[in-house]
């Protein structure tokens, strides 16, 4: 149990770290008329998921899940800052814009999620 919350702590420390970076880059590529750097994670992390939970069922590799699922990929993503950039959004009256962004946001995440899943059971046959 201490070596799987340790695990979850370092894994999150790194996925912290790593949507900091993501979200400056996506700031300063994009701008910040619009939460692009929370939709990018979330995409990105989304695909990444769905690459990681066929990865380790393919390898029997599950005991690695604390580390890159609940750490790494918890800390990264961002469905928490998600909820407030949508209500923040719809609260400067940017309705349209707010709908947008949770469509998006959601269709592109589950999409992304079944795209890594293919992605990984092709690369593994």
């Amino acid at each position: 149990m201490l070596t799987s919350l340790l695990h979850v702590a370092l894994g999150g420390a790194l996925g912290a770290s790593a949507r900091y970076l993501v979200g400056v880059g996506a700031v300063r590529f994009l701008g910040h008329g619009f939460p692009w750097a929370t939709l990018v994670v979330n995409v990105l992390g989304s695909l990444a998921m769905g690459a990681l939970v066929v990865l380790l069922a393919q390898k029997d590799a599950t005991r690695l899940a604390p580390l890159l699922m609940t750490g790494l990929l918890g800390g990264f993503t961002t469905f928490s800052a998600f909820s407030l950039d949508a209500v923040t959004l719809y609260e400067r009256g940017q309705v349209g814009a707010a709908a947008v962004y949770v469509a998006v946001s959601v269709v592109f995440s589950i999409g992304a999620l079944f795209a890594g899943m293919t992605l990984m059971k092709g690369a593994l046959q």
